[in-house]
C-alpha cells in the first residue's frame, strides 16, 4: 500500500469523510490495489490522532459502498469493485457525483468552460497516476 493518510482538523470536511476520500482517491489512481490491506482502525486512529470511532465510521461506509472488504479477525482490504455494482448502479452513482460536482462548481460561479478544463485536467492527472502505478507493477 502506497497511501499516506493526511487530514486537516480545521477543515470544513469531516475527518471521516477525508479518510473516505483518500481511500477512494488511492483506488482511483491505482496506489491502492485489490487486496491491499488498510491500517487497522486503532492503528490509523493513533497515527492521525483521532478517535477510533471516526476511523471505524469511515471504514464502515467504505465497506457499505463496496470499496473495502472487512475480513473478521484479519482487517480491511481493498475490494474487487468489478463484482460489486451493476452497470445501472454505476451509472446512477456517476450521475449523482456529477450532479454534486457541477452544482457546487456553478454555485462557486465557475463557467462551463472552466469546469470542463478543471475536469479534463484532473482526469488526466488521475489517469497518468494510474498508468504509472500499472507500469511499476509490471
Amino acid at each position: 500500500m502506497l497511501l499516506t493518510f493526511r487530514i486537516v482538523t480545521n477543515a470544513s470536511i469531516a475527518i471521516y469523510r477525508q479518510i473516505i476520500d483518500q481511500v477512494r482517491h488511492g483506488v482511483a489512481t491505482g496506489s491502492l490495489r485489490v487486496g491491499d490491506q488498510l491500517p487497522s482502525v486503532r492503528g490509523l486512529a493513533e497515527h492521525l490522532a483521532v478517535n477510533p470511532n471516526t476511523v471505524a465510521k469511515a471504514y464502515a461506509e467504505l465497506v457499505r459502498d463496496g470499496v473495502v472488504d472487512s475480513q473478521h479477525g484479519k482487517g480491511f482490504f481493498i475490494a474487487d469493485r468489478r463484482q460489486v455494482f451493476s452497470q445501472d448502479e454505476c451509472d446512477r452513482r456517476l450521475e449523482q457525483a456529477l450532479n454534486a460536482l457541477l452544482s457546487e462548481a456553478l454555485v462557486l460561479n465557475f463557467t462551463p468552460d472552466q469546469i470542463r478544463r478543471a475536469v479534463d485536467r484532473k482526469l488526466a492527472e488521475i489517469t497518468a497516476a494510474r498508468s504509472t502505478e500499472q507500469r511499476t507493477e509490471s
